[in-house]
């Protein structure tokens, strides 16, 4: 916490300095934002989350349009919510499924896909203790039905 000595940012204000641990870089924020900051799933928590995965529902868009499909996983992926990002994967992955052979899958499917499992998968290799590449498997290991990557 403190002010950057870097141009750019307003002198008078404290920002966080925060650096990903999955990326390079780092990111600085006013401390006195609205910027969504909630504390990393503490063990027990990833614990129970991922007991009450087979029982979460598929989250599907409300419409078909491709407009309606990417506002829903822009504002599930937006809204760092863990259960909503694991219920677009099941969906992606069982759209992805659906597709007919020799078709490709969408784009938009897929960059979106990877979004949830980057955020959702880093959040739970860091309450778990495990590495990022680790998780799909650890998950796969008590849910066999748990898409693969």
């Amino acid at each position: 916490v403190g002010t950057p000595d870097t141009s750019g940012y307003d002198k008078t204000k404290t920002y966080y300095t925060l650096a990903p641990l999955y990326r390079s870089g780092q990111v600085m924020t006013p401390v006195d934002t609205c910027v969504l900051m909630r504390p990393v799933m503490t063990p027990a928590e990833a614990d129970a989350f991922l007991t009450a995965l087979p029982e979460l529902p598929a989250e599907e868009p409300a419409g078909a349009s491709q407009r309606a499909i990417k506002d829903h996983y822009h504002a599930v992926v937006t809204s760092y919510d863990c259960g909503r990002m694991a219920a677009m994967i099941k969906y992606t992955c069982r759209r992805r499924a659906a597709q007919q052979r020799g078709r490709k899958v969408s784009q938009l499917d897929e960059r979106y896909l990877r979004r949830a499992e980057d955020q959702l998968y880093g959040e739970l290799a860091v309450a778990l203790g495990i590495d990022r590449q680790e998780v799909c498997q650890y998950i796969q290991k008590d849910y066999p039905a748990w898409p693969e990557e």
